[in-house]
């Protein structure tokens, strides 16, 4: 009633401003500005505006605010959401949408008539046909039935709908992948294409991966030198531009890797069928083909068109287990290849080698592998390994598209570019300080730090009881990567020019770069087709930019909701974690198997402890006992939440 009582004492002012509100699942929320400055909205202030709404906020003078900067809605200028994903209340004369995004804490009244089969429990999408107004719900019908009630994942599916993501793709779009997907090659496309079907081409990959996009093959030239080749699916021959297929793939800007779901950006057709470089059947593939001397440096390359056979499905433990324990069994069964994975792994180490010369910075966190069983249940939550083979791959992938990224650049061809921006200045300074807490010095300018100096500290920290929490404070001061037409190099990687162009099948970015590629190669792009690139590559930077974070973002979701899920039988139960975060309302805590959940302040009860967030870490007042990151603690499982994403813990 705050709002009330307010309205009473003061006259709305002309101090108003606009942005987008995000609301918490405690009901109030913030405008946020896009020229920075969030606008505090508590929950009786918000006079029917939702998660997403954009707004207009009128400022509180200060004797009346709570916060340093505090608003009342006054008008809605444009809605964020048309519809809710949610779970079906239901009750005998009507029902009730409760939203899954619980910062959408504005439940959805529907009608009878309006149920279209729903049941209690179900996953469903109501379409918003009345918007909230002050104290009386929003209202709206039911347009789809996601999961019913105990469906097997029915939470995950609920997920990727409120994403606006789909698993299943348009008819038109299925018709057209699967007319492609029967197009025979002809002998034409042989012919102008360059034939390497009788090369020793290899993939590597996951054991249970089917959409496969790159192939690699190695020999050793007359000189001594090493000829790299990377062959990459050329999707861009099945999806033309501006088709159904395209258009479709570009909304989805890449594929989504949900656990044991894929949200694939092109249909399975052409994604596990005809671009994968499946084992003995000939593919359509560009090249990137590359003489490599012992140093790591390219000497010569070559981009091309091509066609290949791949002559080996690889997994990664079975190369990982060749390189690192010479295992018998695998260097007989694979031995007409044995040769090629020694010269690739003698091959990675140097360009291993070179790039951490050079100062690349290389975060080698723990990441989690969930297990799930026939019912999406988590059975199991361990750590994936990054082994040889997966380095091998990834230092092939990194000199490609390093490589391709280079010679576009010089060519001054429109193209989208990967772009990692060094650090801003005052978060190099925060990392200075924390760093000197353990007698580190991070020498250099703020203002133009080298990732050289901050890859001296990582060496200097390995094998230390604080190299995790000093890898993770260093990661927190970096930005994101992103898309882009303009070559302004990657900091973290240490390349002045970058790209992503070997993974077409599942990225956007890489398929419109491979037109632009193939109609450079072949002297097609005339000005009128260098203009449209321009275009489609500034479109394609922005959409694909937008998607990888939604994409990330559903990925972390899935991940902690399954996690949740996974120690609610562990309730009551200790076990031994490392503090990853600190708050002014709690500690993060991590245990080995990636888990992490939350100490509440108000749940120690020893002392009264204070946020200290430039040494990252909480002190008591009269104890002066210290939670500080890193320090190893003994927790015990409090609760799991899997609708809330969330797992609380007690310190023992």
């Amino acid at each position: 009633m705050r709002k009330r009582r307010k309205k009473q004492f003061y006259t709305p002012g002309t101090e108003k401003l606009t942005g987008v509100l995000e609301k918490t699942k405690s009901g109030f929320g913030f405008v946020r500005q896009e020229e920075g400055g969030d606008i505090f909205v508590g929950r009786s202030n918000m006079y029917g505006a939702m998660h997403g709404d954009t707004v207009s906020v009128d400022l509180l003078p200060e004797q009346f605010r709570t916060r340093s900067r505090e608003g009342i809605v006054d008008k809605i200028l444009e809605r964020g959401n048309t519809e809710v994903v949610g779970t079906f209340q239901k009750n005998k004369r009507f029902g009730f949408v409760v939203s899954d995004d619980k910062r959408n804490n504005d439940d959805v009244f529907v009608k009878k008539s309006d149920f279209r089969g729903a049941q209690n429990g179900d996953k469903v999408v109501a379409k918003i046909t009345k918007y909230p107004e002050k104290n009386v719900s929003a209202e709206g019908k039911i347009t789809e039935i996601i999961s019913r009630f105990g469906e097997t994942g029915g939470e995950i599916k609920a997920l990727i709908r409120a994403s606006g993501l789909y698993e299943t793709f348009p008819s038109r779009v299925n018709a057209e992948a699967k007319a492609k997907s029967r197009e025979e090659i002809t002998a034409e496309e042989i012919r102008r294409r360059r034939d390497l079907r009788d090369k020793t081409i290899i993939t590597i990959d996951g054991a249970s991966a089917k959409d496969l996009d790159d192939g690699v093959s190695i020999e050793i030239t007359d000189g001594g030198n090493y000829l790299l080749g990377v062959h990459i699916a050329d999707v861009s021959h099945y999806v033309a531009a501006d088709g159904h297929l395209d258009r479709e793939a570009l909304k989805r800007g890449n594929s989504v890797y949900l656990l044991s779901r894929v949200v694939p950006m092109l249909p399975k057709v052409l994604s596990n069928g005809i671009c994968s470089l499946n084992q003995g059947e000939d593919r359509l593939t560009l090249t990137c083909q590359m003489e490599i001397d012992e140093s790591g440096s390219v000497v010569h390359y070559e981009i091309f068109e091509s066609i290949i056979c791949s002559k080996a499905r690889m997994v990664y433990d079975d190369v990982s287990d060749i390189l690192e324990h010479e295992d018998e069994a695998l260097i007989k069964k694979y031995e007409d290849i044995y040769d090629d994975l020694l010269a690739m792994g003698s091959l990675a180490e140097i360009l291993r080698k070179k790039r951490k010369e050079k100062g690349s910075l290389d975060f080698d966190f723990d990441e989690a592998e969930i297990e799930l069983d026939e019912e999406e249940v988590p059975v199991a939550i361990g750590i994936s390994e990054r082994r040889t083979a997966n380095r091998l791959i990834e230092e092939f992938m990194l000199a490609a598209n390093q490589t391709v990224a280079e010679h576009f650049y010089w060519m001054e061809y429109p193209f989208v570019y990967r772009v990692h921006e060094k650090p801003d200045t005052d978060k190099i300074v925060e990392l200075k300080a924390f760093l000197a807490g353990f007698g580190i010095n991070l020498p250099g300018n703020p203002d133009n730090i080298h990732p050289k100096a901050l890859n001296d500290i990582l060496q200097k920290v390995e094998g230390m009881p604080y190299e995790n929490i000093v890898s993770t404070v260093m990661l927190r001061s970096m930005k994101k990567a992103f898309y882009s037409t303009d070559c302004q190099g990657h900091f973290g990687l240490s390349f002045p020019y970058y790209c992503h162009f070997t993974s077409p099948i599942r990225r956007y970015p890489d398929l419109c770069i491979h037109r632009i590629i193939k109609d450079s190669i072949c002297g097609r792009a005339d000005e009128q087709k260098l203009k449209k690139y321009k275009a489609d590559s500034q479109v394609t930077a922005e959409i694909a930019s937008l998607t990888e974070r939604k994409a990330q973002s559903l990925e972390r979701e899935v991940a902690k909701m399954k996690k949740a899920q996974y120690m609610q039988q562990y309730i009551g139960e200790s076990f031994e974690g490392v503090i990853s975060g600190v708050t002014n309302f709690g500690i993060y805590v991590q245990l080995p198997n990636t888990v992490e959940g939350m100490v509440r302040l108000d749940s120690l009860r020893d002392d009264y402890y204070d946020y200290e967030p430039g040494k990252y870490r909480v002190i008591g007042r009269l104890s002066h006992n210290i939670y500080a990151l890193g320090d190893r603690v003994t927790i015990e499982v409090l609760a799991a939440n899997p609708e809330e994403r969330q797992i609380d813990f007690l310190i023992v």
